[in-house]
């Protein structure tokens, strides 16, 4: 979910010291937690191309001291409630194979864990994701440039796999992400595919800003890609007049 303060590595890392220090004076020293981070905080904490987040997704397996600790965090932070976004399993990204593909981050407080979703998984779940307002597909393409320039490039085999392994395929995925997938590999060019996916998720961004303040409540995540559509019709039809 959204949260008003946007939040940096350095940030995350805070409140997860924080949420384990809390966790640790309601449940004792001997109940284990264990935290998935997804999405935005993973990124964060594997790349260095994007600065903040304001999505913290997380996979939980803990008691349910986790809630009330998170909300003590949040107040001590001044976060917004339900900055840990612990719903994360109602989403179309999720995958019970998460906790198997996962890499190990760091403990807090001797009892949380804290897991993220690195590479080609990452990429998977983004582009099953593929919000075309948020930064699922520039994420995408992000990644696939830092591993390129670190020498250790993502395949589009790689993705494929982990894609089948998360989803069993391709078959549910966006049209909008299969195009930037195959068109990202096709060019070779990930940094350019970055910035032009960047601008256009900020210009979807303010165009739903735009038509839910001049029509509140009528966006819906059905019409959503509908508003877009007619919206980008219509600045393509003004700009061929000019």
């Amino acid at each position: 979910m959204s949260v008003d303060i946007p939040l940096t590595g350095k940030s995350i890392d805070n409140c997860l010291k924080e949420l384990g220090k809390e966790f640790r004076r309601l449940s004792g020293k001997t109940t284990p937690a264990e935290i998935i981070l997804i999405g935005g905080a993973a990124v964060l904490l594997n790349y260095g191309f994007r600065d903040v987040t304001y999505d913290i997704d997380a996979v939980v397996n803990a008691s349910s001291a986790m809630k009330e600790a998170a909300n003590h965090v949040g107040d001590k932070l001044g976060l917004q409630n339900g900055w840990l976004n612990m719903d994360f399993k109602k989403t179309k990204s999720y995958s019970e194979k998460l906790i198997q593909i996962s890499v190990y981050h760091k403990t807090y407080s001797n009892v949380l864990t804290v897991r993220a979703v690195a590479a080609e998984y990452l990429v998977a779940m983004k582009l099953m994701s593929g919000r075309k307002y948020k930064y699922d597909l520039s994420d995408v393409a992000g990644i696939l440039s830092e591993h390129e320039k670190s020498g250790k490039p993502i395949s589009r085999s790689d993705i494929d796999r982990a894609m089948k392994e998360l989803y069993g395929g391709w078959r549910d995925v966006p049209e909008s992400s299969i195009e930037l997938i195959d068109t990202a590999f096709a060019s070779g060019d990930y940094q350019k595919a970055y910035q032009e996916t960047r601008l256009n998720e900020v210009e979807a961004k303010e165009i739903l800003l735009d038509f839910d303040k001049d029509y509140p409540g009528a966006l819906t995540a059905d019409n959503l890609n509908e508003v877009l559509s007619e919206a980008r019709q219509k600045q393509k039809k003004q700009e061929e007049k000019i």
